[in-house]
């Protein structure tokens, strides 16, 4: 079994930043794919930044110029850099991931999310 932690969500002002971090543990060989996703209540859930293992990356383009997804390979962590935070950008924000046990297919995990707020 792998769990995913996220941490650094919390409220800061238009304008401000915050360092979003998801760690896994547990039964991994590797990780493919690493994402952060948001959702606002009554909204579908919505994929802002995603990393491979490679180092490819891509981003919502609502949050583009303005987000970083970077990874630490070796700690199995991801980490999502906000800044010029805007209202908008409040929602909880769940770590996703792809990960290889080094036996069958990858399973894809999530995190339990970490709450974003943003004042105006």
């Amino acid at each position: 079994q792998v769990q995913l932690v996220e941490s650094g969500g919390g409220l800061v002002q238009a304008g401000g930043s915050l360092r979003l971090s998801c760690a896994a543990s547990g039964r991994i060989f590797s990780i493919n794919a690493m994402r952060w996703y948001r959702q606002v209540p009554g909204k579908q859930r919505e994929l802002v930044a995603a990393a491979t293992s490679g180092g490819n990356t891509n981003y919502a383009d609502s949050v583009k110029g303005r987000f970083t997804i970077s990874r630490d390979n070796a700690k199995n962590t991801v980490y999502l850099q906000m800044n010029s935070l805007k209202p908008e950008d409040t929602a909880v924000y769940y770590c996703n991931a792809d990960v290889f046990a080094g036996d069958y297919d990858p399973i894809n995990y999530w995190g339990r999310g970490t709450l974003v707020t943003v004042s105006s």
